[in-house]
């Protein structure tokens, strides 16, 4: 069983800095490959930022350049920092673990956190 806990959102005009926190439990967090996801109002949730258990990522052509993912697998934590915020931006934000048991893909979810860009 894997926790996933998001912190850090907020409201921040256009411009600003954001960053999200995801605290993780359960054994399988080393080995997962760690994700944030948004959904913005009306909007299907869609991938923001990855990063593998190896520590190569990837990001939304939307984001790249302005937000930057990392994880930190002693303290069990990962984290998204988000620069040059925009309005657009404006969505719940999900982190998201997924990992092979064994037997198959787990796919385990926060509970989101709201960012609010204003203009």
């Amino acid at each position: 069983q894997v926790q996933l806990v998001e912190s850090g959102g907020g409201l921040v005009q256009a411009g600003g800095s954001l960053r999200l926190s995801c605290a993780a439990s359960g054994s399988m967090f080393s080995s997962s490959f760690m994700g944030w996801y948004r959904q913005g109002p009306g909007k299907q949730r869609e991938l923001v930022a990855g990063v593998s258990s190896g520590g190569i990522t990837n990001y939304a052509g939307s984001v790249k350049g302005r937000f930057t993912i990392s994880r930190d697998n002693v303290k069990n934590m990962v984290y998204l920092q988000m620069n040059s915020l925009k309005p657009e931006d404006t969505a719940v934000y999900f982190c998201n673990a997924n990992f092979w048991d064994g037997s198959s893909w787990r796919d385990y979810w926060g509970q989101g956190t709201q960012v609010t860009v204003s203009s």
